[in-house]
């Protein structure tokens, strides 16, 4: 099965049912502050409910990143007894399942859960509002999923003389269908003027992206260089009469940008601009995925890919999110302030290099009191259906201003 949807109800600054569509490309559009990034880091979040032994529904404290200090910052409100409700939708199965916060015990328990598939399977399981500390529910459904069940995570499993049963059920599999998730952070580490080279390369960049120079340093000393060489195929592109390289000295190496012209000019990158080290994790993770595709399905969340980038390298960043489409293994979720970013998007669709359908874009907007997100819609020329008022509407009202302040002087 593959996730297709994620539902969320009274979820922090969204009050009301929100749906959010997962194409190979979703992006997250909006003003600061509005809920953006609570819903990119959404699927984090339900990965620790899911891939779990433990009897809490959420396991927070394992996400890597500073989501929610108490579970109520993760309701609505912060109502003390409050709820939150995720649903998980997949191609031939969904999943809805309530959290209720108990404050009194700083615990939380699966108060609803719902289940269907495609194949007629369902499950309905409801909390017996007995000891939170002990909790017991009631389960109907069709076929041998209408037993007793417990709870591991946000997932039901079947009971067998008062303990969990090692038996799996329909909905005990979801784990297994949920996309391995990635996820870089909008602030990515500073480079080091050397570091260490690590016993094994890691698998991923990291939230901050502070593995992409162990894997690049693991790719030049035990590898072919072939990682290296394609990142510097991109920065041959954008960063003209420059390359990336990897200085070793005994255990300790460096990454620097050496000169095209002259190779004796070597700058250590914790000399060069932001910029680039803001965009070598994300070149990194997506060179890796080319080279070496991932064996299962991967969803990859972005914030802020365009950092301490010019305007110019926006639009080639969306053309490598969409090169990494392509392999129909990576999924990416991405959160953006950046309009040339949408417009390379939609030109490639125009072009006919991606379908509209490959891509879900949604406005995130807060009116004071609760947030919620606007699907905006693309035909095959790339034209915007139902674009929300003033968004990217910046530099136009400037222009006007400008032009009104001129015309007023003279």
């Amino acid at each position: 099965m593959s996730l297709v949807a994620l539902t969320v109800e009274k979820y922090k600054c969204f009050e009301r049912r929100q749906t959010l569509e997962l194409r190979p490309i979703t992006v997250l559009l909006g003003r600061n502050n509005s809920g953006k990034s609570a819903l990119a880091r959404l699927p984090l979040l339900l990965e620790t409910g899911l891939r779990t032994d433990s009897e809490a529904p959420l396991e927070r404290e394992n996400l890597g990143i500073e989501l929610a200090g108490d579970f109520t910052d993760l309701i609505f409100g912060q109502r003390p007894h409050g709820s939150v409700t995720f649903g998980l939708h997949f191609d031939a199965a969904e999943i809805e399942a309530t959290v209720q916060n108990i404050d009194e015990y700083q615990i939380q328990v699966i108060s609803e859960f719902r289940g269907s598939s495609r194949n007629g399977s369902d499950l309905h399981v409801t909390w017996n509002l007995d000891d939170p500390r002990r909790p017991t529910w009631s389960a109907s459904g069709s076929g041998r999923d209408a037993i007793d069940v417990t709870f591991r995570g946000l997932l039901p499993w079947p009971l067998q003389n008062g303990n969990a049963s090692k038996r799996r059920s329909l909905w005990t599999t979801i784990p297994n269908d949920y996309p391995l998730v990635r996820y870089v952070g909008p602030f990515r580490e500073k480079p080091q003027r050397f570091y260490r080279l690590p016993s094994r390369a890691p698998a991923a960049v990291g939230v901050l992206g502070e593995d992409a120079p162990h894997i690049l340093a693991d790719d030049v000393s035990r590898g072919d260089g072939s990682l290296l060489a394609a990142v510097d195929d991109y920065l041959r592109r954008e960063l003209p009469g420059w390359l990336l390289d990897v200085d070793r000295r005994n255990s300790l190496y460096s990454l620097v940008l050496a000169s095209g012209a002259d190779s004796t000019v070597r700058v250590n990158l914790a000399d060069t601009g932001t910029g680039l080290a803001q965009v070598l994790p994300i070149l990194v993770q997506r060179t890796m995925d080319e080279l070496r595709p991932p064996s299962r399905p991967v969803l990859e969340i972005i914030e802020q890919p365009e950092l301490h980038l010019h305007p110019a390298a926006h639009a080639a960043l969306a053309d490598l999110y969409i090169a990494g489409t392509a392999q129909n293994r990576c999924r990416f979720l991405i959160e953006t302030h950046s309009e040339t970013f949408v417009l390379r998007l939609r030109r490639r669709v125009a072009e006919g290099r991606i379908s509209p359908d490959q891509i879900a874009l949604y406005y995130v907007e807060h009116d004071g009191s609760s947030a919620d997100i606007r699907r905006i819609d693309l035909d095959d020329l790339g034209n915007v259906q139902n674009w929300p008022a003033g968004i990217f509407s910046e530099d136009f009202e400037e222009a006007r201003a400008l032009v009104a302040a001129q015309s007023e002087r003279a």
